[in-house]
């Protein structure tokens, strides 16, 4: 019980004027709407998101007074999970079975990615071995932080590499995957009806998920537990048929604007020149990634009859949540595309530590040159 009051605390006093950006914050999402819109008009794939996105991204480089505090995302990632969770249906259960071996994949594709983001970054981008090690990681951007900080890793470089990773593959690979499939996903989102015609009792239980599903998520220590929490508490209550209700477009269109503003804002305060450097280095491995991505999806889509649309989504590493936002407006199995990212990040954050201490072994680092002992004291001289 003291937990959850000290929890409730900081929550309150995370929004405390002093502590809490309103200004820059109200600025962010006025621009981000502006982006919104745009993409909107436009057709472009998840506008609500990538324009955001987009958008903000350049006001951080044009160093524009924007911010957007993570305390803002749980509460709108938890609605993106509560519209996941509605496309549920109560057959997916008889498909689970056909997804061992797309399992199995993944497992290899997270080292082969990995393998090849880790050498680019260290090889070409000059990267110190543990920065390139963490920061070439697909996936667990906080884990891969801390672990690197106790490595002597740069945890800032790290934040960045994974950020700008994030961002490039959540905006290309709607684009890549509309190429792909030829047809427009701009429109294609299985939104529910308006906010007005939407029944009481159905916004009543998606709270209940809302509330009921975070607070498991974090009990249970769920990667992303204000994602998948919700996303699971949906689902379940779909998957037995007890209501068919989907969130309005309304309060959907606005986590998703907020979504992309805080992935946006994810650079402000960053010098223009470390942004610039290190887009241009996440260049090169979001190409790896998409390569290796596809080539994956390629060869799993003909060995499997998964399709290759489906395996890109399910293996691509730029997010649960934005993955399985493309997923839903193609149509394609949420339940699918979610499960694979939550083992891929699961793999990620188990292997990171033993591998490297593994090659550690293998090629230990260099010894720092030695220097001349400090005089100590007689009595340290035993210890």
């Amino acid at each position: 019980m003291q937990d959850r009051i000290a929890s409730l605390r900081a929550l309150v006093a995370a929004f405390a004027p002093a502590r809490f950006p309103y200004l820059r914050f109200l600025v962010a999402l006025g621009i981000g709407w502006c982006g919104g819109s745009v993409f909107a008009w436009f057709r472009l794939p998840l506008p609500w998101m990538l324009g955001p996105m987009s958008v903000l991204t350049i006001a951080s480089l044009l160093r524009l007074p924007v911010a957007a505090p993570a305390v803002i995302r749980p509460p709108m990632t938890a609605v993106i999970g509560i519209m996941l969770g509605a496309s549920f249906k109560p057959d997916m259960l008889d498909h689970i079975g056909t997804w061992f071996a797309t399992m199995l994949g993944l497992a290899l594709f997270v080292a082969v990615a990995a393998l090849a983001c880790i050498v680019y970054l260290h090889k070409v981008a000059g990267f110190d071995r543990e920065t390139a090690y963490f920061s070439g990681m697909p996936g667990g951007l906080v884990e891969m932080i801390e672990l690197g900080e106790q490595r002597g890793a740069d945890h800032n470089t790290i934040a960045l590499a994974h950020s700008a990773r994030i961002l490039m593959i959540v905006f290309t690979l709607p684009f890549l995957v509309q190429w792909l499939e030829g047809v427009s996903i701009g429109n294609r989102s299985q939104l529910g009806a308006g906010l007005a015609a939407a029944p009481w009792s159905g916004l009543e239980l998606m709270i209940l998920c809302g509330f009921a599903g975070a607070w498991a998520g974090r009990r249970l220590g769920l990667p992303g537990p204000y994602l998948l929490g919700p996303m699971l508490a949906s689902a379940a209550i779909h998957v037995a048929g007890i209501t068919d209700f989907t969130p309005p477009r309304e309060i959907v269109n606005t986590a998703q604007m907020v979504l992309g503003t805080v992935l946006g804002c994810r650079f402000a305060g960053t010098p223009p020149a470390a942004i610039l450097r290190v887009l241009r280095i996440a260049l090169g491995s979001t190409a790896i990634l998409l390569a290796v991505t596809i080539a994956f999806a390629w060869g799993l889509g003909r060995l499997t009859g998964h399709g290759m649309v489906p395996i890109m989504l399910a293996y691509s590493p730029g997010g649960l949540a934005e993955m399985s936002l493309v997923a839903l407006a193609l149509h394609t199995d949420v339940a699918f595309v979610a499960a694979h990212h939550i083992v891929r990040i699961v793999l990620v954050m188990v292997s990171a530590g033993p591998i490297l201490r593994l090659l550690d072994r293998i090629d230990p680092k260099p010894a720092p040159p030695a220097q001349a002992a400090a005089p100590r004291p007689l009595d340290q001289a035993a210890e």
